[in-house]
């Protein structure tokens, strides 16, 4: 697994977290700790959650299926 996918891995999982906090708990943990959801910081990892996402729909249609450890 190359480094790029592993961040988009992570990137992903923490806007999963994310988005169960809020669907759970109509808590949203990015804004939290970023201060708000319209804060600069917050704004910049929704971004690159969003990003990472596009980037794992790729990895979806890659032909090559070995896992690598």
């Amino acid at each position: 697994m190359t480094v790029i996918n592993r961040i988009a891995l992570i990137l992903n999982i923490i806007g999963g977290l994310n988005w169960g906090l809020i669907g759970l708990f109509k808590f949203d943990l990015v804004a939290w700790i970023c201060g708000g959801q319209d804060s600069v910081f917050a704004r910049i990892i929704y971004c690159l959650v969003g990003l990472a996402a596009i980037w794992c729909i790729s990895l979806l249609f890659k032909r090559n299926s070995i896992v690598e450890e």
